[in-house]
């Protein structure tokens, strides 16, 4: 499901995180609220913010696209992550620049009011945790994670459904409904 990833949208949920916590963050504890706030959109909606790859790792799910930005492994879109988070400093990463962001309604465009919706509720409920808390939370939690033993293993988006308690025709459908979905982008993406 790679090209319904969104690089704007990703680095705007970042900016939201971040804004919401002074203006730096863990990486850890980024990565744990963004895969969490990506988890929630998917069991309310059936649907996901950012569209990124799930992966189990150590500290478990994390994004892989966006965990591949923070780390520097891949290049900035224009107006994308660059925009609004920062080079990754040691084990934090912050806004590139604060005064960007009046209020997120007004600045952060690219996420609609349901989005907004669904951050608020994921920062009420996990932003006053430790980066070790949240991750913690993730393990005990998240039952689509499993320990892949020092490497990564992806999380199917069918074990997430599962686990969110769809049914096998809410599963099946929601699961080409996301790969019509990745056509369309490829076939635009192609175009340009």
């Amino acid at each position: 499901m790679q090209n319904i990833f969104s690089e704007k949208k990703a680095a705007q949920v970042a900016a939201y995180f971040l804004f919401q916590a002074r203006g730096r963050l863990p990486v850890l504890k980024l990565m744990k609220l963004m895969y969490l706030v990506e988890r929630r959109s998917y069991q309310q909606y059936g649907e996901p913010i950012i569209g990124d790859t799930l992966v189990s790792m150590e500290h478990g799910p994390v994004l892989s696209r966006t965990l591949n930005r923070i780390n520097g492994m891949t290049p900035s879109a224009e107006d994308g992550w660059d925009m609004w988070v920062s080079d990754r400093e040691g084990y934090d990463v912050a806004l590139s620049d604060a005064s960007l962001i009046r209020s997120p309604e007004e600045d952060l465009l690219e996420l609609s009011d349901a989005d907004l919706s669904l951050l608020a509720e994921t920062w009420a409920e996990f932003g006053h945790l430790s980066k070790y808390q949240i991750r913690d939370y993730t393990h005990d939690h998240c039952p689509e994670w499993v320990d892949p033993d020092g490497s990564s293993v992806a999380i199917s988006i069918n074990r997430l459904f599962e686990v969110l308690d769809f049914n096998n025709d809410q599963s099946q459908t929601l699961a080409t409904r996301l790969e019509e979905q990745r056509v369309i982008n490829t076939a635009f993406a192609s175009a340009i």
